[in-house]
């Protein structure tokens, strides 16, 4: 029988109703996401945990503004307010979201020269974060992934988890997005080339 995984995505104050970085009408996917943790082999939590100055803070770049694009060494990087700084509020879990039957916690962005969307590489596209290797020692083959923010993290996430090979569905119903400039379509579009099932 397949294992399966679910992969809870950045489910942070400031991605939340008054943080830094809110998506709209974030926390109402919270309910449905503790609804099923108890339905999977494995539950999977990530975490955004940036160093205060990361170099994706626009606030790190003179004459810069969020949201702007800059080109970094491994490419083109969003400028983003400050947001989930290690050890503060921001970066906590959501006070209603489920971690007691979280088997892996898997924390991201703390380099702060390389911003990290995806949960299983920073955005250098090879550094790893160790989520591959710790689902292949569990024989994990299916993943099922909700969370923050639909054309960011959730996005590069379960583009990456297809290319490694696992099986991946997005449910986009406990997902919500920031749809930056037409954001939330081309992920959707690179999300179902990817082989990932939207549902």
């Amino acid at each position: 029988m397949t294992k399966t995984a679910l992969i809870v995505i950045d489910v942070q104050n400031d991605f939340c109703a008054g943080g830094a970085l809110a998506v709209p009408d974030g926390d109402a996917i919270v309910p449905g996401i503790n609804a099923m943790m108890a339905d999977f082999d494995a539950v999977v939590l990530t975490q955004d945990w940036h160093p205060a100055g990361h170099s994706s803070f626009a606030s790190s770049h003179e004459r810069k503004g969020p949201y702007d694009l800059i080109d970094m060494p491994y490419g083109p990087q969003v400028l983003w307010p400050d947001h989930c700084i290690s050890g503060q509020s921001g970066a906590k879990f959501h006070k209603d979201l489920h971690t007691t039957p979280a088997d892996l916690i898997i924390r991201k962005g703390y380099n702060p020269d390389i911003d990290s969307y995806s949960a299983f590489f920073e955005n250098d596209k090879v550094t790893p974060t160790g989520l591959e290797g710790y689902l292949r020692s569990r024989s994990i083959e299916k993943l099922t992934m909700v969370g923050l923010a639909t054309d960011f993290c959730v996005n590069f996430s379960a583009v990456d988890a297809a290319k490694l090979g696992f099986s991946v569905e997005v449910k986009m119903d406990l997902c919500r997005a920031i749809d930056l400039d037409g954001s939330l379509a081309a992920a959707k579009d690179a999300m179902v080339q990817a082989g990932v099932s939207l549902i």
